[in-house]
């Protein structure tokens, strides 16, 4: 009886004990994981990032004012922004407001009547099958929405008017509509009619030379030349204003030189990001493309964080005639790398061995920027390569063939790092 106790007892012990072991594994286990979860980790992602900066830009461009004899009323041949050639009608002059809404309506009227004649013309009916025509309009259609979202307002008009053609000749041949005879003669009685009233205009203004037009002036254009680039100071950009005055009763607008203009902004260029023969791309507030410009001046006047920077750039359009100045971004360049939030970078000492020249190794200690990893249940040094730095975080380049860098999807420790590496 005392053996069966005695061996009961000891069984009773060894099953205490293990007990024991296990609580004290588990117990060790949980404190383990608690401090590991301290350690706050955000996986390393793809981003993507833009090089830029906003500032005020001025417009430099070589522009000259064209007046006429200021008898009569305008009335402009030549949108804002619109490319003349030499000779080229800008405006008319006619005697009063009623000539210029007659001669605007003539135009509207003679552009419906040759759509018209063009719509009954038998070679247009003959051409077109029903089947094709209906292919075409589809493919128009297509092309308008695209011109619309483009902004081509040239390209949108033109396949307006494409548009109505294939829609009309397709009511002809389909017989849903039988002639557009009686529409012609209509219009032709109405544009007999506005031209029995209409007179010829008082004055003709041309231009003399290639250029772009703008109806309006704003005071700058002889302050603002190219030749003034090379002594234009801070003080000058900053209280240049873009403003537009009115017509002094002679002034027509003026003439804009489009192969080349100019930008001048200040910027803060302290950290040397911009240098002169650069070439970025420009986007302004006023559009939606974005233009290539070359950097071909970059000066300050004792103050490094407010450099002047000259853009050159020979892209033109109606927007760019619109304003003297306006805000514009300067875009360096477009990054994409593993996002990396800037409170986890570190750095760490790490030897290295390198090869000298007669073929030896030695070893040499050197400082790496990283991040602090968790891999599994360990903390690892990673390091970084630095393309971009944002606001709170950088964007590191790729090295997939180099485990010592920083790899796509790594749990980058944020916060509790400072417990380890020391």
């Amino acid at each position: 009886m005392r053996s069966n106790r005695s061996d009961s007892s000891l069984i009773v012990k060894i099953l205490r004990n293990t007990v024991l072991v296990l609580f004290l594994i588990i117990f060790v286990s949980i404190v383990y994981n608690f401090r590991n979860r301290e350690n706050v980790t955000e996986s390393a992602l793809m981003a993507d990032a833009t090089a830029s900066r906003t500032f005020k830009g001025v417009f430099i461009r070589n522009e000259s004012i064209v007046t006429y004899s200021g008898s009569g009323v305008l009335s402009y041949s030549v949108a804002d922004g619109g490319k003349l050639g030499n000779g080229s009608v800008i405006a008319k002059a006619y005697p009063t407001d009623e000539q210029i809404s007659i001669n605007r309506e003539i135009s509207r009227l003679e552009k419906e009547l040759e759509i018209l004649k063009k719509i009954e013309n038998p070679g247009t009916q003959e051409s077109a099958q029903p089947a094709n025509l209906s292919a075409s309009i589809e493919e128009n259609f297509q092309s308008l929405i695209y011109a619309r979202d483009m902004e081509d307002y040239d390209a949108l008009n033109a396949g307006l008017d494409t548009l109505l053609v294939q829609m009309s000749t397709y009511q002809l041949i389909t017989s849903e509509v039988s002639s557009f005879q009686q529409q012609i003669i209509e219009i032709s009685t109405q544009l007999d009619e506005l031209k029995a009233r209409s007179v010829d205009p008082t004055e003709v203004v041309r231009s003399d030379r290639s250029a772009y037009f703008a109806s309006y002036t704003d005071g700058y254009e002889d302050k603002l030349t190219p030749e003034s680039i090379n002594t234009i100071t801070v003080s000058d950009i900053n209280d240049i204003t873009d403003k537009k005055r009115a017509n002094d009763g002679v002034v027509v607008g003026k003439l804009i030189d489009g192969y080349n203009w100019y930008l001048a902004g200040v910027i803060d260029n302290s950290r040397k990001e911009y240098a002169i023969g650069e070439t970025v791309r420009l986007k302004f507030e006023s559009s939606a493309e974005t233009y290539s410009a070359d950097i071909v001046d970059i000066r300050d006047e004792g103050d490094k964080k407010q450099s002047i920077i000259i853009l050159s750039c020979s892209q033109f359009n109606y927007e760019l005639v619109q304003h003297r100045a306006e805000n514009v971004e300067i875009i360096k360049g477009s990054y994409r790398g593993l996002k990396v939030p800037r409170e986890a970078i570190r750095f760490k000492d790490m030897e290295v061995t390198a090869k000298d020249e007669n073929g030896g190794e030695h070893t040499t200690t050197e400082s790496f920027k990283g991040v602090y990893i968790l891999k599994g249940e360990q903390i690892e040094f990673k390091k970084i390569d630095v393309i971009y730095e944002g606001s709170g975080y950088v964007l590191s380049a790729v090295h997939d063939e180099d485990k010592s860098y920083l790899s796509l999807y790594d749990d980058i420790i944020i916060e509790g790092v400072d417990q380890v590496g020391k």
